[in-house]
């Protein structure tokens, strides 16, 4: 009687090279394989946030507490400060630490500028700020535009303390300097226009 073969095992070396022994490799082509390029993703949601926020928080309606003095000259002064607090201002008590120009810009776009720039300015613990909104001479009927709507968001704002129209070599009446609250170093507000001076 005649040995039969034991069944070779599945991984056995011998029975994959006799099996592709007629096969012929592949020519090798100089491909160059690149890797899909996703775009980058976009916060939609944080956007939408953003932009609901600015609505709710600016509006351009025209706020009650905005005071003209004489002519067009515009001040204000946070309910409960002293009326020094103003004196101080008008007369650069406080250094100016930055600075925005919004003139020549349509109102859609200086508002959100101006968001940034007050949010921008209070984490570098800025106090004063001045906002150059333009003295209207290149508008319609030659009027200024950003300037009641600039002092309306201004005021909507509740870490500005006061602002008033700049001195004449700061901008006049092109520009309007502002009291930013202050921020003690422990993060917390301080309550009134006094920066421990």
């Amino acid at each position: 009687m005649a040995k039969t073969k034991p069944p070779a095992a599945d991984d056995d070396p011998t029975l994959f090279r006799e099996a592709v022994k007629d096969v012929a490799p592949l020519r090798r082509r100089e491909r160059v394989q690149h890797a899909p390029e996703h775009p980058p993703p976009v916060p939609t949601q944080r956007i939408q946030d953003e932009r609901q926020v600015l609505q709710d928080s600016l509006s351009d309606a025209p706020a009650p507490e905005m005071e003209l003095e004489s002519g067009e000259v515009l001040s204000f002064l946070r309910e409960g400060m002293s009326p020094q607090v103003l004196r101080r201002l008008r007369a650069g008590f406080w250094a100016v630490q930055q600075e925005i120009d919004l003139h020549g810009l349509r109102t859609e776009e200086a508002r959100p500028l101006l968001v940034g720039f007050l949010d921008h300015a209070r984490r570098r613990g800025a106090r004063c700020v001045r906002v150059i909104h333009g003295k209207g001479l290149g508008s319609r009927n030659r009027e200024p535009v950003l300037k009641p709507r600039v002092a309306s968001w201004l005021i909507q704002r509740k870490e500005v303390l006061a602002f008033c129209e700049a001195r004449p070599e700061a901008g006049g009446s092109g520009a309007v300097l502002v009291l930013l609250r202050g921020i003690k170093p422990d993060g917390a507000q301080r309550a009134d226009g006094d920066d421990g001076d």
